[in-house]
């Protein structure tokens, strides 16, 4: 198996790659809707999280870019300050933040360097009496070092919200069976999970193919070709062959899997996952995705199916989390919809239906909720027996989706 090496000369200035560039942007919208969503109850006045970075780095690129330690810092200032005002203007009690923040790296010079590009921020930390940065520097193989990383954090107040940044090179230093003991060592854990498709390809070689040959003959790939990443960026079919692949392998780890990879006019080499084990977790993602359209890519439906495809189906296509994509889900979510809640009769749950769909799906919230509105053939009934006008009004805990009485959906029980 190749091993990963660390790419970046941070001592004399890391250059910030695009595919870099794309994942520090969806990672720092979602940690602010992350801190957002965790922090919704005006009663709440603290909370407490773990962030790991796992592969740290030197803090900041050639460019003056920040790196994703200084990301997560800036973050947690703004939400800090934003959601206090906001609350001082409500006359809410003011949130107290505590966040244990672990940053690892096997260089250390990587790490003498970013503790100085952390310094200046310190004392706005300091300043601000609603948060609260314990600053954790550790040197060695992430690998080696997760069951410190993890002694440290269960031996805090932080342990009940953990994020994980895990920005590797190869596939050795946060294999598949670290991603499975990180996701059962905490209650609430969710991870980011970036490694090179070349690493990908050279792990399914080594540990033989055949498991992802039934995918390959369904779209005649040969062997060979599949373990080409030239192959891969040269045909954007055969993305989303290597999409399922991906979430082959993963999906046991966790309840959602985010399986694309991160959007690069010169190709799709490098993948960026997201691992949760609750849906409102896979919800912002992909609400995420939207709002920062064409960082990632997905090759295949639109609807709930994301992944049941072959390359012969005309339904399949490019999908960037653009309006064009959006517009097309809209289309897809029509039919998908109404034959997915005839499956289980002719009712059923907003939760069970959320729980159920949003590991197949790259649609936004915004987008089903309106859907669940705007096809004629259900409706939205509340707990009172009332129907649901708007979209924004549905109650996801206590709301039933519902098919009407019409002869349309007969076809969908004798298929």
């Amino acid at each position: 198996m190749v091993k990963s090496k660390n790419k970046y000369n941070w001592e004399h200035g890391a250059l910030l790659e695009d595919h870099s560039k794309q994942k520090l942007k969806i990672l720092r919208n979602y940690f602010y809707q992350y801190l957002d969503t965790r922090c919704k109850f005006p009663q709440q006045e603290f909370f407490r999280l773990s962030v790991v970075d796992g592969f740290a780095g030197g803090g900041k690129y050639k460019c003056g870019s920040p790196g994703s330690p200084i990301v997560f810092i800036e973050e947690l200032l703004k939400f800090s300050s934003n959601i206090n005002i906001f609350r001082k203007t409500n006359k809410f009690k003011p949130l107290h933040i505590e966040c244990l923040l672990l940053l690892n790296d096997s260089d250390p010079a990587a790490i003498n360097l970013l503790k100085q590009n952390i310094s200046p921020y310190i004392q706005e930390i300091e300043a601000n009496p609603y948060l609260i940065i314990h600053f954790d520097y550790i040197n060695g193989e992430f690998k080696n070092n997760y069951p410190i990383i993890r002694e440290k954090i269960e031996n805090t107040n932080c342990r009940n919200s953990v994020l994980f940044n895990l920005d590797q090179f190869g596939q050795t230093d946060a294999d598949i069976n670290t991603i499975r003991t990180i996701l059962r060592s905490f209650p609430r854990t969710e991870i980011f999970y970036t490694f090179a498709i070349q690493s990908f390809l050279t792990y399914a070689n080594e540990k033989s193919i055949t498991p992802y040959k039934q995918i390959l003959n369904e779209n005649n790939i040969s062997t060979n070709d599949a373990l080409d990443p030239e192959y891969l960026i040269t045909r954007q079919e055969e993305l989303g062959v290597y999409e399922r692949m991906v979430f082959d392998a993963f999906s046991s780890c966790s309840t959602f899997v985010s399986p694309f990879s991160i959007n690069n006019p010169t190709g799709w080499r490098y993948w960026l996952l997201h691992f949760s084990n609750v849906y409102r977790a896979r919800e912002v993602y992909n609400n995420i995705l939207h709002e920062a359209s064409s960082s990632q890519a997905h090759f295949g439906r639109s609807g709930l199916n994301m992944l049941s495809y072959n390359s012969t189906e005309q339904d399949s296509f490019l999908y960037t989390f653009d309006m064009t994509a959006s517009e097309q889900t809209k289309q897809q979510l029509l039919i998908d919809i109404p034959q997915f809640v005839s499956n289980y009769g002719d009712t059923i749950p907003v939760l069970d239906f959320f729980n159920d769909i949003y590991n197949q799906t790259p649609a936004s919230s915004n987008i089903i909720k309106q859907s669940l509105i705007d096809i004629p053939d259900i409706e939205i009934i509340k707990e009172d027996g009332g129907v649901r006008r708007s979209a924004k009004s549905i109650n996801t805990k206590s709301d039933t989706i519902k098919l009407k009485d019409q002869k349309s959906f007969f076809p969908f029980f004798i298929k």
